[in-house]
This record gives structure tokens, C-alpha cells and sequence, in this order.
């Protein structure tokens, strides 16, 4: 049995997500990419949810939460620009709490996500890229049966300068 769940984001989960997502702010802008003051007003957060709520009835994206079995949040994992058809891929994005970090949850929640990418959505590929720094969530990765697919230089813009990204890839059927 797994030392955590994961759950599809609904409506009812948007003020404990926005009571996470602010109290791990400073983290995840200092590990990640900031979201603007505008993400950490309620009314602007709800409607985030809303958007990515609605991106899931369409089968754009499915938005998990990683929780304890006591239902605190730990963490976030998505699957995100999800693509039927000829490529019937997804990407894959996490996040954890800083309090969280380091106890194998995340390693945890990909395991979880991939089950549901094969069996619930259906999907052939799941791609995902990290800093080449964040050897934590390569290691994640790695875990999980990913495989290095490459480096691309100054491929994304971070915090005023543009930075490499590795990539990786794992494929369910």
C-alpha cells in the first residue's frame, strides 16, 4: 500500500489548495517559476481552478492532488498538454511542499499517476523536463522508468535569464 493517494482536483478542493499553494509560495517561486501576485488572490485562484477543472472534462489535463491518508495536501501531479491521436502523450509535472520534500512522496504520487495514464486516460507516452540542477526530481524520474531523451540550451526563461532543460520520457504500452 502506498504512503499516499492522489486525487482528480475538483471544486471542493480549491481553498486547501489555495491555503497550500500560499503557504509553499516562497519555495516553489525559489525551486520553481513564479506565478504572480495574481495567482495568490482568492478570487483569481478560484478561477484558476475553475479553468483547470474545465480543462479536465475536456481531456486536456488532469490535475491531481497528492494527499496522506489523513487528506492533507502534500503535493501536486499533472498530467498537462495531453495529445490524442498520432502521439497520444501527456507531460508530467509535480510539485511537493517544502515540508514534504525528501520523504519519497513525489516518487510516490509519479508511480501513482502513470497507473492512472495507463489505465483511466489511456496514454501511450509521458514526457517530462527538469532544471538541470534538480537532481531530486531526475532522480523521481528515474525511479519511475524514465528515460533520458536530452538537453535543450536556454530553453526556458526563469527569473530573468533563459536556462537549459533535460528531458525524459517514458513510454506505458
Amino acid at each position: 500500500m502506498s504512503n499516499i493517494i492522489i486525487k482528480l482536483l475538483e471544486k471542493s478542493d480549491a481553498q486547501e489548495l489555495f491555503d497550500f499553494e500560499f503557504k509553499n509560495r516562497a519555495f516553489f517561486e525559489r525551486v520553481g517559476f513564479p506565478r504572480g501576485d495574481n495567482y495568490y488572490e482568492l478570487n483569481s485562484f478560484n478561477t484558476i481552478i475553475k479553468g483547470l477543472i474545465e480543462e479536465q472534462e475536456k481531456g486536456l489535463a488532469y490535475n491531481y492532488l497528492i494527499k496522506n491518508h489523513s487528506g492533507m495536501i502534500l503535493g501536486r501531479v499533472n498530467l498537462l498538454s495531453i495529445e490524442r491521436g498520432i502521439f497520444n502523450k501527456a507531460e508530467l509535472g509535480y510539485r511537493m511542499g517544502e515540508e514534504h520534500q525528501g520523504k519519497g512522496f513525489a516518487t510516490s504520487a509519479v508511480k501513482l499517476i502513470l497507473e492512472e495514464a495507463v489505465n483511466k486516460h489511456k496514454l501511450h507516452r509521458i514526457e517530462a523536463g527538469t532544471s538541470p540542477s534538480n537532481i531530486g526530481s531526475q532522480i523521481v524520474l528515474i525511479k519511475n522508468g524514465f528515460q533520458f531523451t536530452g538537453r535543450n540550451s536556454k530553453y526556458i526563461y526563469k527569473n530573468g535569464e533563459w536556462c537549459d532543460s533535460i528531458f525524459f520520457e517514458r513510454i506505458l504500452d
